[in-house]
C-alpha cells in the first residue's frame, strides 16, 4: 500500500507541475486573436526547441513504448530508424514547399497545386478518418493499458481512457497549438530521461546477458514471415515514413508554426537526432528484457517491467511521463484534426469566417466521443497495437500520399482524375488485404502492398488525366522544389 501511495503522489505532483509550467509559459504569450494562425500555428512563433520537442513527443507515445516493446523483439527498431529518413525528407523537401505556398494545413498545398478545393477536402476527410478511428483510440487504449499493468490496479480500462480523453481535450481546446507544443517539450524531457533510465535498469537486471532469448527476437534482419521482412525496407517502408513525417498534419503543423524555414529545419533535425540516437533502444530493449523475465506477455510487457523494476518514486514519475505522452499525443492529433475540419471543410462548404475557438471546441468534443467508442477494436491480445495501427492506416496513407506525389511532381493534372485515383487506391488496398483480420491477408506483406497501392494510385491519376479528362501532365518538380 505504501508503494502505491508513493507512486500516486509523485504521479499527481509531476502531472500538475507540467500543466502549471505550460500555463505559466503560455499565459503571457497567448494572443487574444480568434484566427487560424494563432490557434493552429501558434502565431508562427515556435522556436526550434519547441518544434523538436513537440514532434518527438507527438509521435512518441504508448503506441511506440507499449506497442513496440510489446512485440518483444529488436526488429521493431526499424520503424524508428526509418523515421529519420522521413524527417530528413520533411526538412529539406517538404517544409520549404509548405512555407513557399504559405500553408496553414498540408492539404492547403493540394488545393493550390490542383487549383481545386474538393481534392483538399477529400484528403482532409481521409486524414480525419484515420485520426478519429485509428490513432486517437489506439493512444487511449495503449495509455490505459500501461496504467493498468504498471500500477496493477483494478480500475476499468475505459474509465482510465475517459480521464485521458477529457484532460487531453482540455489542452487542445483551450490552449491551441502553443500550449500543445510547450507541454510536449517539457513532457518530452521527462519522458526521454525516464525511458533511458528504465532501459538501463532493465539491462542491469539481466546483467546485459541476452542468452536464452531466441535469435529471431534479437535480429534486425527480418524473415519473410516476420513483422518487418527486410525487403520491405526498400518498398513500402520508405513511403510510410514519407507520408507520416512529411504530409501528416499532426507532425508538420509543428514545423509550419516556426517564424522561418531555417528555424523549422533546426527543430526537425534535432528531432531526427533524438529519433536516431535515443528512441530505438527505449522502444525495443525493455521489451526484449521482459521476454527473458516473464516470457511472451505482449502489450503488457512495458508496464510490467516498469512496475516491477523501478523504485516507487521513479515508477510514479514514469507514470506521469507516460500520462504526459498520452495527453500530448492525443491533444496534438486533436488540434491538427480540428485544423483540418475548420480550414479545409467548414470554411469551404459551411461558413467562411467561423469563430475558430468555438467551432474547434464542438468539433473536438465530437471527435473525442467517436474515438472513445472505437477503443474495443484495439483491445486485441493476438496482435500488438503498432501492427494493428499500421495495417489499418494502409487503407488511407498511400492514397493520401499519391495526391501529394502527383501534385508536387506534375502540373496540369485534373483534380477529378486525382480524386478517382485516391478512391481506386483505397479500394485496391481494401481488396488486397483485410486489416481487421490479418490472418486472412494474401501472401504479400502489407508493407509491400502499401507500395503497390501508391504506385497504382499515381499511375491511375496520370492515366485518367490523359485518357478521360484529355489533359497532359507536365513535369514540374523543378519549379516546386526550386528556390522561390
Amino acid at each position: 500500500m505504501e508503494l502505491q501511495t508513493t507512486q500516486v503522489i509523485v504521479f499527481l505532483v509531476l502531472t500538475a507541475l507540467i500543466a502549471a509550467v505550460t500555463y505559466w509559459y503560455c499565459r503571457g504569450q497567448r494572443a487574444g486573436e480568434n484566427g487560424e494562425q494563432e490557434y493552429f500555428l501558434a502565431g508562427g512563433s515556435l522556436k526550434w526547441y519547441f518544434v523538436a520537442g513537440s514532434i518527438t513527443l507527438t509521435n512518441l507515445s504508448t503506441d511506440q513504448l507499449v506497442g513496440m516493446n510489446g512485440n518483444q523483439m529488436a526488429l521493431l527498431a526499424w520503424w524508428e530508424l526509418a523515421a529519420v529518413v522521413g524527417l530528413i525528407m520533411l526538412c529539406f523537401l517538404f517544409i520549404p514547399v509548405y512555407y513557399k505556398y504559405n500553408c496553414t494545413t498540408t492539404t492547403e498545398l493540394l488545393e493550390k497545386r490542383y487549383n481545386n478545393p474538393h481534392i483538399r477536402a477529400l484528403i482532409s476527410i481521409l486524414f480525419l478518418l484515420g485520426n478519429i478511428f485509428i490513432f486517437l483510440p489506439a493512444i487511449l487504449y495503449g495509455g490505459s493499458l500501461f496504467m493498468q499493468s504498471m500500477f496493477g490496479i483494478d480500475i476499468n480500462l475505459y474509465i482510465i481512457a475517459a480521464i485521458f480523453a477529457v484532460v487531453g481535450s482540455a489542452y487542445a481546446i483551450f490552449g491551441g497549438l502553443r500550449a500543445v507544443a510547450v507541454s510536449d517539450t517539457f513532457s518530452g524531457v521527462l519522458l526521454l530521461s525516464l525511458a533511458i533510465t528504465v532501459t538501463l535498469i532493465a539491462l542491469n537486471t539481466i546483467n546485459w546477458d541476452f542468452t536464452g532469448i531466441p535469435k529471431e527476437r534479437l535480429t534486425l534482419v527480418g524473415s519473410d514471415s516476420s513483422d518487418i521482412p527486410w525487403k520491405t525496407l526498400f518498398t513500402g517502408m520508405i513511403f510510410i515514413q514519407m507520408f507520416y513525417w512529411s504530409t501528416n498534419q499532426t507532425i508538420t503543423q509543428r514545423a509550419m508554426a516556426s517564424p522561418s524555414v531555417k528555424e523549422a529545419q533546426k527543430g526537425i533535425m534535432a528531432a531526427a537526432a533524438i529519433r536516431l540516437l535515443i528512441v530505438p533502444p527505449i522502444i525495443v530493449l525493455p521489451g526484449i528484457v521482459s521476454y527473458k523475465l516473464y516470457g511472451d506477455i505482449g502489450d503488457a510487457a512495458y508496464g510490467r517491467i516498469v512496475g516491477d523494476l523501478l523504485p516507487a518514486f521513479l515508477s510514479g514519475a514514469f507514470a506521469a511521463a507516460i500520462a504526459a505522452a498520452v495527453l500530448t499525443t492525443f491533444n496534438s492529433i486533436l488540434n491538427a484534426s480540428a485544423a483540418l475540419w475548420v480550414c479545409d471543410i467548414h470554411e469551404t462548404y459551411i461558413r467562411k469566417n467561423p469563430n475558430v475557438k468555438r467551432l474547434s471546441f464542438w468539433v473536438s468534443i465530437v471527435m473525442v466521443v467517436l474515438a472513445f467508442l472505437m477503443i474495443p477494436i484495439f483491445n486485441n491480445p493476438e496482435q500488438s497495437i503498432i501492427n494493428t495501427v499500421q495495417q489499418l492506416y494502409g487503407l488511407l496513407s498511400m492514397p493520401i500520399l499519391s495526391a501529394f506525389v502527383v501534385g508536387l511532381l506534375w502540373k496540369n493534372v485534373d483534380a477529378r482524375a486525382m480524386i478517382l485515383a485516391v478512391i481506386i487506391g483505397v479500394g485496391f488496398y481494401a481488396f488486397a488485404t483485410n486489416p481487421l483480420e490479418p490472418s486472412q491477408n494474401i501472401s504479400l506483406h502489407y508493407i509491400h502492398l502499401m507500395a503497390m497501392t501508391l504506385i497504382i494510385a499515381v499511375c491511375s491519376a496520370l492515366l485518367l488525366n490523359r485518357l478521360v479528362f484529355r489533359q497532359k501532365a507536365i513535369w514540374d518538380a523543378h519549379n516546386v522544389f526550386g528556390r522561390s
